[in-house]
């Protein structure tokens, strides 16, 4: 058996871990399935944005009309933009591997490990055992139980970007922000849409009118179908069929498509692990069980990322392994504050949020609301921006900042300046401080404060 000062379970979150360890001299075992770099830079944020950041600028040559432009696109290359981005994604991957064979003190296992007793773990052939070990383990696609869904060549998250040829036509199982992002994408592309969301609306999580904005967006470009729940999956010559029970009135309708995204949520990978074997708990979902320093169940075991399942963002795993080398290393109680970590969705148009929504602020504060559309400024004027808009909830009183959220262009950058201001005063002081420049979208920000109005 192998003994390590460190045991990090993922490469995407973990390599800061294992950075962290190799500076202080320590022996450490890096262990990961693959591919290196974990699901941002391999299936994730990076590779979908560099999808989506064409179909962005396809959309707005399509909606330049309404600023007096007519424009035409003429060819839209669908496997130079899936080439460019696997050529990226593969690039940095190389480029990780070659990091991992120059270090010395670490040991890279490329399988998926598995607890077998306390600290420690079989890979392979191999028995390791850490002194101190983290779970960096990610999460996969959770596949509904749809009868028949095994028996199709479904996409994923983590297969799509294989994909050689546009597909004619694609059928998204969910209305979660990889269903939007991947809607829009295709979209764009040339292909015709159909979801089908068994919610009530799209992106349940975000502000209702923020959902309801985006759904009368999309439904300009593909078919939508909420409170819809797939039931079942056939193969047919052309593609697939999938059948689906509209919630209200039972009845059963069946879809056409040459290709299927199931995009219907995520789910711990914490049970490939069997991580009860070293006495870690997991929650009713599978997902890791941890304190507000992120330590589990086991004392010198800690979880974060997508493995724990709280704000699953790289920009958020990102921090909390800083947090977490800080508290393992100094027997600290550092925390992360999750009101102050944001989000965004890269659909069209864009969402960005921070905090609570309005609903959930008014079960515990007395509020104030604000809002404010793009065209209320002169920049959102010059943009024929009509309908973007963003909303701010503020605890009465103290003006701390309990929630914003846009939706709108630029709505990912906007919104940093509020995710600032609650992560160091948490108050609106610093925004209504400073001074903007006129014309310009972030005037937008500031707008939204000055039209705050009690709510009951």
């Amino acid at each position: 058996m192998k003994n390590y000062d460190v045991i990090v379970i993922g490469s995407g979150a973990g390599s800061g871990i294992v950075d962290n360890a190799l500076s202080h001299g320590l022996k450490v075992a890096l262990i990961d399935r693959g591919p290196l770099g974990g699901t941002c830079l391999n299936v994730g944020c990076i590779p979908s944005k560099m999808l989506i950041f064409p179909a962005d600028r396809i959309v707005e040559i399509q909606e330049a009309q309404k600023l007096g432009i007519k424009a035409e696109i003429k060819d839209i290359d669908f496997h130079w933009v899936m080439e460019r981005t696997r050529e990226y994604v593969e690039k940095n991957r190389s480029a990780i591997q070659t990091n991992i064979t120059k270090n010395q003190g670490l040991d890279y296992y490329p399988e998926t490990g598995q607890f077998v007793d306390d600290y420690t773990m079989q890979v392979g052939k191999q028995k390791i055992k850490g002194e101190k070990i983290f779970i960096v383990s990610g999460a996969r696609p959770l596949i509904p139980l749809i009868k028949g869904i095994e028996e199709i060549d479904y996409l994923t998250n983590d297969t799509l970007f294989a994909l050689e040829e546009k597909p004619k036509s694609l059928i998204i199982i969910g209305g979660g922000y990889i269903a939007a992002e991947f809607a829009h994408f295709f979209s764009a592309m040339g292909t015709n849409i159909t979801i089908i969301q068994r919610g009530e609306r799209l992106l349940k999580e975000e502000e209702p009118e923020i959902s309801d904005l985006l759904e009368r967006k999309l439904k300009k470009r593909m078919d939508i179908h909420a409170n819809t729940e797939a039931i079942e999956a056939g193969k047919m010559d052309t593609g697939c069929t999938i059948t689906a029970r509209d919630k209200k009135s039972g009845e059963t309708v069946k879809f056409h498509g040459e290709r299927v995204l199931v995009a219907a949520g995520r789910k711990s990978n914490a049970d490939l692990l069997k991580v009860e074997n070293t006495g870690v708990e997991t929650d009713e979902k599978g997902y890791i069980k941890v304190d507000d320093f992120f330590e589990t169940s086991k004392k010198n075991i800690w979880a974060f990322g997508d493995a724990q399942g709280r704000k699953m963002f790289r920009h958020a795993a990102n921090r909390e392994a800083d947090i977490v080398w800080h508290n393992s290393m100094h027997k600290g109680q550092e925390k992360l504050n999750f009101l102050a970590v944001p989000h965004a969705v890269f659909t069209y148009p864009p969402i960005a949020s921070v905090g609570m929504s309005e609903a959930e602020a008014k079960k515990e504060h007395k509020i104030l609301v604000g809002k404010s559309f793009y065209s209320e400024v002169a920049k959102g004027v010059a943009m024929r921006e009509d309908e973007s808009f963003a909303k701010a909830v503020i605890e009465k009183g103290t003006w701390r900042i309990l929630g914003f959220h846009i939706i709108g262009p630029y709505a990912p950058i906007l919104i940093q300046e509020v995710v600032d201001a609650m992560a160091t005063a948490g108050t609106v002081m610093p925004i209504i401080s400073g001074i903007r420049i006129h014309p310009a979208l972030p005037e937008v920000i500031i707008d939204t404060l000055r039209n705050l109005k009690e709510v009951e």
